[in-house]
């Protein structure tokens, strides 16, 4: 039937198109994960024996560095609002990213670099603690690497910042796109949690720390070559990391005491 000009339709509902779906779709898996990530957050804290939680607040409140860490993660996390900040951050990025030559060696180098501060890497770490006797600081790494995870998935879900790739169209991607978000960093935090729990377990004196250190520095920068990170992104990681770290090695001497 034709319907004449100037005619009304009638009220009917707006089809979902096909394009939007897969958006949709996106959305709710978002959320989903969210959740899951609080749930489990959440489920981990109740689970925990009352004393670990009461050894922890003990811990902030005997370790003034460890709070004031903590502080500045907040500072940090607060600061992506900045709408100054985050110029600043992509001219940063760009800089790591971009400036200089970049050979085909040195891309290597720096792809197979970045990966010690994969989970897997600090698990096969872990194992070798665990082989050669050390079994208690083998379980703190473990434990501390999974936590860590859990942490970090559970703020990038919550800040849902983009790749720099993503607003960035010039940025250079070397090796595969990341996938997940930017906020923070967790091959980042996953290295200064490694580099500060073996700093404080074995006591190691200035050299080793600054050469674990070192390390840990680096593999934050390669996550900016590599085109994975911002800057600020990578600073975040490093505080976590390191506060998770300091974390571990407040649990040690109430672990050996209730394995004693």
């Amino acid at each position: 039937m034709n319907l004449q000009s100037g005619s009304s339709l009638p009220d009917v509902e707006t089809p979902i198109t096909d394009a939007r779906l897969p958006h949709m779709a996106r959305a709710e898996r978002t959320i989903a994960w969210r959740v899951g990530l609080a749930a489990g957050l959440v489920l981990c804290l109740t689970l925990m024996p009352s004393y670990v939680r009461v050894m922890f607040w003990h811990g902030l409140e005997a370790h003034r560095v460890l709070a004031s860490m903590l502080l500045v993660l907040s500072l940090v996390t607060i600061s992506l609002l900045w709408s100054a900040g985050q110029r600043l951050d992509a001219w940063a990025f760009l800089f790591f990213n971009l400036r200089g030559a970049r050979p085909l060696w040195l891309d290597r180098v720096m792809l197979g670099f970045t990966q010690i501060g994969n989970g897997i890497v600090g698990l096969v770490v872990a194992l070798m603690f665990f082989a050669a006797g050390e079994r208690l600081l083998a379980y703190e790494i473990a434990l501390g690497i999974l936590t860590l995870w859990l942490m970090v998935e559970l703020m990038k879900a919550l800040m849902y910042r983009r790749r720099p790739f993503i607003r960035l169209t010039q940025a250079r991607i070397v090796g595969r796109r990341a996938a997940g978000r930017s906020f923070p960093s967790g091959h980042t935090s996953q290295v200064f949690f490694m580099a500060t729990l073996l700093v404080q377990h074995f006591r190691l004196g200035v050299w080793a720390a600054l050469l674990l250190y070192g390390i840990a520095v680096l593999v934050g920068i390669t996550r900016m070559y590599v085109g994975a990170h911002y800057p600020r992104d990578v600073l975040a990681g490093a505080i976590l990391g390191s506060a998770w770290g300091l974390l571990g090695a407040i649990v040690d001497p109430y672990v050996l005491i209730r394995l004693g």
